[in-house]
């Protein structure tokens, strides 16, 4: 798979359908070892009010064949801005989307959003199963 994003002025595609998260081959595959991305600016809608959500989004995976290219995974990230949908939504289909395109070893995402009348939420989705230490 090309990648197409780096290194070049890309825009912030306007719904995370029209996202392309890119990968390049796991340079260790035979070695379990975990990845590790986070963002404390994550925002979505409130499909309901339209009210933005705040939250920090962790991703963790264990790599098989692919690991996901770092800008085409913030450009996928950024797309959920204008999009309605709750936090247990979003969580679910980052990780359903990374799945797709990494066929992980194992992922969870885990979703922490900001409180909204003094309630917080953080949901976390997991696929497949840790590797042994």
């Amino acid at each position: 798979m090309a990648l197409r994003a780096l290194g070049t002025k890309t825009p912030v595609p306007s719904h995370p359908s029209k996202a392309r998260l890119e990968a390049f081959p796991n340079p260790k595959p035979g070695r379990p070892y975990e990845i590790v991305f986070s963002t404390p600016e994550f925002t979505s809608l409130c499909p309901v009010t339209g009210q933005p959500d705040f939250a920090t989004i962790t991703i963790r995976y264990t790599p098989n064949h692919r690991c996901v290219e770092s800008k085409s995974l913030k450009l996928y990230l950024h797309s959920f801005r204008n999009v309605g949908s709750f936090a247990e939504a979003v969580t679910n289909r980052i990780l359903d989307d990374l799945v797709r395109a990494l066929a992980p070893r194992h992922a969870v995402v885990t979703g922490e959003f900001a409180a909204r009348g003094g309630v917080a939420l953080k949901v976390s989705a997991s696929f497949g199963k840790p590797a042994r230490t």
